[in-house]
């Protein structure tokens, strides 16, 4: 089935996986946080702008290399998967550029996830914008209205 006709997760899915990967990547910016006082000898000043972009490349790298595979560990549990144009996972240039854009879906408030809730697609601003989509995998069942 191609990606466009497979069928889109609702908003409560969409954030009970990005829950889970909340949950991982906090232990991975923990292991990058100490990676960075084992290098520097100190740890980082408050307002450390160096420190905050290596956090934000640190969060950029983790998705991306879990979305170029086609999901992440919240993906995973949740059986959703990530494909680009031809139902494929994206590749990195894509997969940056959807981190990029999800940053700016969570600027307003959220809106752009939201953005979910009245896209005829379910799309969010992210998804257009980078040209991937969220499908529900084929073993995920239909048990709600959310799915």
């Amino acid at each position: 089935m191609a990606a466009e006709n497979q069928p889109a997760p609702g908003l409560l899915r969409r954030l009970a996986a990005m829950f889970y990967d909340g949950l991982v990547l906090a232990a991975v910016l923990m292991i990058a946080g100490a990676a960075w006082v084992a290098a520097h000898r100190a740890a980082a000043a408050p307002g450390d702008l160096l420190f905050r972009l290596y956090l934000v490349a640190v969060t950029a790298l983790f998705f991306a290399a879990f979305w170029t595979r086609g999901e992440t560990l919240g993906l995973r549990a949740w059986k959703l998967r990530l494909v680009g144009p031809g139902g494929r996972p994206p590749g990195w240039g894509r997969a940056l550029l959807r981190f990029a854009a999800a940053v700016l879906s969570w600027l307003p408030l959220g809106l752009g996830f939201l953005w979910v809730l009245v896209d005829r697609d379910r799309l969010a601003w992210h998804d257009r914008l980078s040209g991937t989509r969220l499908v529900l995998r084929s073993d995920a069942g239909h048990r709600s209205a959310d799915s």
